[in-house]
């Protein structure tokens, strides 16, 4: 495991343990509840492990009974770093101030930020929020809690479904959500469904208006699926034709898949950065120096000190820069195509509609050439066929 907070501000070592009974004395270590962390070999066929200092003095008569040597390897912690500081009183003062200031300044609230709104302007949300005692230049401490503070926005701000208050260090976030009245429906003109394309109707189920077409019939696009004239010439009702019609629809692609695939791998080669926050500001402590790779990823993991139950409004950061590269691998021929076909659908489902389904599938032509698959693929596809054409149109044709 790592060192915790509680290890740094304690202080601990890295210890380097020799002789012929380091198994037996970590053993008896742990037995005695001394806390040892990190235990490794070396390449001396030594021990090298971790220990906190209070227990680091309590090795001693198990280091005699076991006739084993240590070596103190490094120091850390907070009471190594006040010894060090002792030797530079005015650095270590500037450096408490310097939190100090930080710490101050990051409790008081820089910017305001409003988004969402539409009727409501800036300005009425901004004074509504300093009733509340929300504004630039306020200590947060004295700020209510921003669900509390939610909640009365809310009330105070006619139109609004929603409040919402974020803060992040020292800048707050107003998001509102207003309410919107239903916009009044433009009454539909009659009109036909007719056919987008060409194809075989498989299904067909009108909800008003009257089915001219049959499931297994062909259709041209164009042509009308449910009509939205009723009845006859003398006793006839124009209406929205409303409903589903679906149908076999041909789509055919033209698919290059390469025969290389490029992923990206880890080298196992690292940087770690430490930093020192206060106040939501982070200060860096180590890992000085340029980046060494070429291309990397970060990985940022922060703890926050705490005193038993007590979080503390301080901590540290730990910033893992891992080396990463990309990695071609060669495929077989049979695995670019399937690769193929895959993106093709799709890319196909995509265009024609989630409610789609693509029933068959034929490679009409294949090839391998320049290190890349071609194909030529004909997809026969269950979709909605349907568009609206106005009878006006109709009439006028």
């Amino acid at each position: 495991m790592d060192a915790t907070w509680m290890h740094w501000l304690r202080g601990f070592v890295t210890i380097t343990v020799r002789g012929q009974a380091m198994e037996r004395l970590v053993n008896e270590a742990l037995a005695d509840g001394l806390q040892l962390w990190s235990i490794r070999r070396t390449k001396e066929d030594g021990l090298q492990c971790q220990v906190v200092v209070n227990d680091f003095f309590r090795l001693r008569p198990i280091l005699k009974r076991t006739g084993c040597r240590v070596h103190v390897q490094t120091r850390t912690g907070l009471p190594f770093w006040m010894q060090r500081m002792r030797k530079r009183v005015f650095f270590a003062a500037g450096l408490v101030l310097f939190f100090i200031g930080m710490y101050l300044l990051s409790s008081l609230i820089w910017s305001i930020d409003v988004k969402g709104n539409d009727k409501l302007s800036e300005e009425q949300i901004l004074q509504a929020a300093k009733s509340e005692g929300l504004y630039p230049f306020q200590w947060s401490f004295r700020l209510e809690d921003t669900s509390v503070l939610s909640r009365h926005l809310a009330q105070k701000l006619p139109g609004t479904a929603w409040v919402g208050v974020e803060k992040r260090g020292t800048h707050i976030t107003i998001q509102v959500v207003e309410s919107k009245t239903p916009d009044a429906k433009t009454p539909l003109s009659p009109r036909h469904l007719v056919a987008s394309t060409d194809a075989v109707v498989t299904k067909v189920m009108a909800e008003s208006g009257r089915p001219v077409v049959k499931p297994h019939t062909k259709v041209k696009q164009g042509d009308v699926l449910i009509s939205g004239l009723l009845g006859d010439e003398t006793n006839g009702k124009a209406v929205v034709a409303k409903g589903e019609v679906k149908g076999i629809v041909w789509h055919e692609y033209d698919i290059v898949s390469p025969l290389t695939r490029t992923s990206k791998v880890y080298t196992g080669n690292k940087k770690i950065i430490w930093y020192g926050v206060a106040g939501g500001r982070a200060l860096q402590v180590s890992g000085y120096g340029k980046i060494p790779y070429a291309m990397y990823e970060r990985v940022v993991e922060e703890e926050k000190a705490a005193w038993r139950t007590l979080k503390l409004p301080f901590g540290r950061m730990k910033e893992t820069i891992m080396e990463v590269k990309m990695q071609q691998q060669t495929i077989s021929a049979e695995e670019a195509k399937a690769e193929g076909i895959q993106h093709a659908r799709a890319d196909l489902l995509a265009k024609v509609g989630p409610d789609a389904q693509i029933v068959a599938e034929n490679i009409l032509h294949q090839k391998t050439d320049n290190g890349k698959v071609y194909m030529k693929v004909f997809f026969e596809v269950d979709q909605s066929i349907v568009k609206e054409r106005p009878l006006v149109q109709m009439q006028g044709d």
